[in-house]
């Protein structure tokens, strides 16, 4: 029974597909894609597709996918019918709370506005620290907002935390950790578990050699 498994293009997309091709799958025609989205496994019977993050959870819940590998900030921002299975332990990077030099917005009494490309989580993380919170939208650079006044801090995702130090925000504390998780379809779970535990399996078993491997060095 075949599968078919939405990838998240993009940042994920090439150590995912690394993954997969040290699992022994036939990744052969993602490696060399064009500007095809749909792609054959070229040694199983799987079916892979390249689509946006949020877009991920989407197919997958709808069954349209059987499998996505996605971020744990998405997960933490989009729906929730399906479930998690694995994490990749790649792609890692961490929510953060990050503000002004001087003006750290945990500090500041009454009413706080923060700026974030993902207000749900943003505002489940204030409110349960008993904040008054509020939460504004941003989807370009949200390290701007708090430089022009827009709002006291933001929650947003960081890496290497270069593009914050340029534009003068500082860490103030972490919300949660974040890398590439395996999320499945619940009615594809009960047809097809075979292959999809399968496939899990196969990935675990690179999590775990790198897990191993970085221990020893």
């Amino acid at each position: 029974m075949s599968l078919s498994i939405a990838l998240t293009k993009g940042r994920l997309e090439k150590n995912t597909v690394e993954m997969l091709e040290r699992c022994g799958y036939g990744t052969e025609k993602l490696r060399d894609k064009g500007r095809a989205l749909v792609f054959e496994d070229t040694k199983k019977d799987i079916r892979y597709f390249l689509v946006k993050a949020n877009d991920c959870i989407t197919y997958v819940e709808h069954g349209v996918a059987d499998v996505g590998v996605v971020g744990k900030d998405t997960l933490m921002e989009g729906g929730k019918d399906y479930y998690e299975m694995l994490d990749l332990q790649i792609g890692k990077c961490r929510f953060i709370v990050a503000g002004l030099a001087g003006h750290n917005p945990l500090e500041k009494s009454g009413h706080v506005r923060i700026g974030s490309k993902y207000p749900e989580v943003a505002g489940n993380w204030f409110r349960s620290r008993g904040m008054d919170v509020e939460i504004i939208k941003i989807d370009g650079s949200v390290e701007l907002a708090p430089v022009l006044g827009l709002c006291d801090g933001i929650v947003d995702i960081m890496e290497t935390g270069t593009t914050l130090k340029e534009n003068g925000l500082v860490v103030y504390d972490t919300v949660a950790e974040i890398s590439a998780r395996v999320i499945v379809n619940k009615a594809s779970f009960k047809m097809k578990r075979d292959e999809i535990m399968t496939f899990v399996s196969d990935l675990e078993r690179i999590v775990k050699e790198d897990a191993q491997k970085n221990q020893s060095e």
